[in-house]
C-alpha cells in the first residue's frame, strides 16, 4: 500500500528529529505549515515531556496586528515573513539568540525558506 503525502512528510520529519535536539540554551525552531496557516515554535527537548518555550502562528493576535492588509495571511510568503520576524522578536526578548532549525519534513523552499530567512534577519542564528 502506498504512503500518503502526510505519511511521507512524517517519516522525513522523524528522520530529521533523530539528528536534531533542542536544549535550553539552543532550542529547536520547529515549523509546521498547512494550506492556510504557518506555525513556528521554540522547543526544549531536554525536558520530559518536551517543553514549548514560545510559539507564534498566523492565527495569533500579534500576527493580525501586523497583517492589516487582507492579502497577507499564513498561506503566502508575506505571512511567513511576518511569522519569522515575530518568532525572532519573541526569542530575543527571552534571551535566546541561537537555535537549531527543524524544517518539519518540508522542502526548504517557499514559505519555509522565507520564514527561516526572516528569523535570521531578526537576529536568530542557526
Amino acid at each position: 500500500m502506498r504512503k500518503t503525502k502526510q505519511e511521507k512528510r512524517r517519516g522525513r520529519h522523524l528522520r530529521i528529529r533523530k539528528k536534531i535536539k533542542g536544549t535550553g540554551e539552543r532550542p529547536r525552531l520547529c515549523i509546521f505549515r498547512s494550506n492556510k496557516h504557518i506555525y513556528a515554535s521554540l522547543i526544549d527537548n531536554t525536558c520530559t515531556p518536551n517543553k514549548v518555550i514560545t510559539s507564534i502562528s498566523s492565527l495569533s493576535g500579534e500576527f493580525k496586528k501586523l497583517a492589516t492588509d487582507k492579502s497577507i495571511h499564513g498561506g503566502n510568503l508575506k505571512g511567513a515573513e511576518i511569522v519569522g520576524k515575530l518568532i525572532a522578536e519573541k526569542a530575543k526578548s527571552l534571551g535566546i539568540e541561537k537555535v537549531v532549525f527543524d524544517r518539519g519534513g518540508y522542502k526548504y523552499t517557499g514559505r519555509v525558506k522565507v520564514l527561516a530567512d526572516s528569523a535570521r534577519k531578526g537576529g536568530l542564528k542557526f
